[in-house]
């Protein structure tokens, strides 16, 4: 069962994922530089605060509940403290570069939580065989959004087609990590529908995904624990495929998402 990542600082509606299984919960207090990075998409950014990480713990009786914060900066060690002090489980680490970053990310933690670096750019992507096996990671999770601008793509699951994700999740697997990427999309919403990804989820082995806006909007005529259940259903049914429908199904992805990336280069 995949950890399905949800993305709230509303104690109300934590405790309704709380009471569904697989999920994680997740406070995003990440800001440096990344209003600049996304401007002009159609991206998420947080407006959490440090106080949620608490409110939100509160509520987390069943799931685990990560923190991402911010980018390795001269601050990282007094907000690692103060993020802690709240009692998270999982530590997201956005934007590093360098095995050397990761590294020093880690020295601060001391291992007082696990880590999970967010593979999000080239930098990260060159150096991986290097940090992967640094000490105290939990998982590895690739960050479609800003991986595919980093490398120049026009749609974010362009690496996914290219073979970039099945690289990773190679080199978590061989490190005996977890492995996660992008996010999800109700099952046929989006321009890759969200069964797609899932098959893709599957395929590779992934334990977790970054829930979209899309399972929570203010539908009149759909909630969230209904599309949930749906997702899960779906899980069911394509971990049952047989080796050869799960190649027939990623050949089929791999064709959409190359016509999807270059449709959007012929708009741009």
């Amino acid at each position: 069962m995949l950890d399905l990542l949800q993305i709230t600082n509303d104690p109300a509606f934590a405790r309704r994922c709380d009471a569904l299984d697989g999920m994680r919960l997740f406070v995003d207090l990440e800001r440096l530089g990344k209003a600049e990075r996304q401007a002009g998409r159609n991206t998420f950014i947080s407006a959490h605060e440090l106080g949620d990480v608490a409110r939100i713990r509160d509520v987390a009786k069943r799931s685990k509940l990560m923190v991402r914060v911010n980018p390795l900066n001269q601050g990282s060690a007094e907000e690692v403290d103060a993020v802690l002090a709240h009692g998270p489980d999982l530590l997201m680490l956005p934007m590093f570069t360098s095995a050397q970053e990761l590294r020093e990310f880690a020295r601060i933690v001391g291992g007082r939580v696990p880590i999970v670096p967010l593979l999000e750019n080239a930098g990260a992507l060159a150096s991986l065989d290097e940090w992967v096996s640094t000490p105290g990671l939990y998982e590895v999770y690739v960050g479609l959004n800003d991986l595919h601008l980093s490398l120049g793509c026009r749609f974010m699951f362009e690496p996914l087609a290219q073979g970039v994700v099945d690289r990773v999740a190679d080199a978590a697997r061989a490190a005996g990590l977890r492995f996660g990427f992008g996010g999800i999309a109700r099952l046929d919403e989006g321009l890759l529908p969200g069964r797609d990804v899932l098959a893709e989820h599957l395929r590779l082995g992934s334990g977790a995904v970054i829930l979209s806006r899309t399972f929570h909007r203010p539908d009149s005529d759909t909630v969230f624990e209904h599309e949930i259940a749906e997702l899960r259903a779906a899980e069911q049914v394509l971990a049952g495929r047989d080796p050869q429908q799960v190649i027939r199904d990623a050949q089929r992805i791999r064709v959409r998402i190359r016509e999807i990336g270059a449709q959007l280069a012929a708009q741009a």
